[in-house]
């Protein structure tokens, strides 16, 4: 089945509330192509200035985490609730960041994206190796153990709204890229752990170092279906050409 391309922007800690709402429309104003699906996942302060530029456009509104509780005594965290009431559209989980900074378990994982789905909000779920994990040959291994415990217990028709992002850690920020070979195979395997019902639905997005330069090259692998795009998500220009990439 044809899937819809989805390309995000995940800014990570980067940009105030105040150098959001010209960005955002520095953005529209390339113009959104159609035939992808694109979103930006800003800071949670930002979020609201996002949403409000972005009104009446295509382009969605992440967050870039949020808490599995519904609500409760967890100091500086955000739940799912605060996050609809800005008419936040989705939530990016389990960025290599949250995992090694922060300790995320793929079972804390799990419950966050069950609240995330039935609250009724988008999920991009990411998964990736480490470089002492792709050096030692466990790659396979790694995205077995994540992409199933995360998923567990969902349902197929939850798993079928998942977006995966694969981002092979390694690759973040180093400059250094998965080939589209390699990305291509990781991709593949990662489809081929989801229940049959679900498997051609799933978007799975290329996290490690999309670039305009290599854009192209990887989303014409039959089985990457966009990318969650880091440094190259600050600029406006650069984001633009890897969305119009994705076309």
């Amino acid at each position: 089945m044809s899937r819809i391309p989805f390309v995000a922007g995940n800014w990570k800690m980067n940009k105030t509330a105040s150098e959001t709402g010209p960005f955002v429309a520095e953005m529209l104003g390339l113009g959104l192509p159609d035939g992808v699906d694109v979103a930006v996942c800003p800071p949670y302060t930002s979020l609201h200035a996002a949403v409000a530029a972005s009104q009446g456009s295509n382009l969605c509104v992440f967050a870039q985490n949020m808490h599995e509780q519904p609500r409760g005594a967890f100091t500086g965290e955000i739940s799912a609730a605060m996050l609809l009431d800005l008419d936040v559209d989705g939530v990016l989980l389990g960025h290599s960041e949250r995992r090694q900074y922060f300790n995320e378990t793929d079972e804390v994982l799990n419950m966050k994206v069950a609240a995330a789905h039935a609250a009724g909000l988008q999920v991009i779920l990411c998964v990736g190796e480490l470089e002492s994990q792709h050096e030692a040959g466990q790659t396979e291994e790694v995205l077995r153990r994540q992409v199933e415990t995360a998923l567990d217990g969902l349902g197929d028709e939850r798993i079928a709204m998942t977006t995966i992002a694969y981002e092979p850690v390694w690759a973040i920020g180093t400059g250094r890229t998965a080939t589209p070979e390699m990305a291509q195979e990781a991709h593949a395997f990662i489809r081929s752990l989801l229940p049959a019902e679900a498997r051609d639905q799933v978007r799975i997005q290329y996290g490690g170092s999309m670039k305009p330069e290599n854009a192209a090259e990887l989303l014409n692998e039959p089985d990457i279906d966009g990318g969650l795009i880091g440094g190259a998500s600050l600029a406006a220009g650069q984001f633009a050409a890897i969305v119009a990439a994705a076309v």
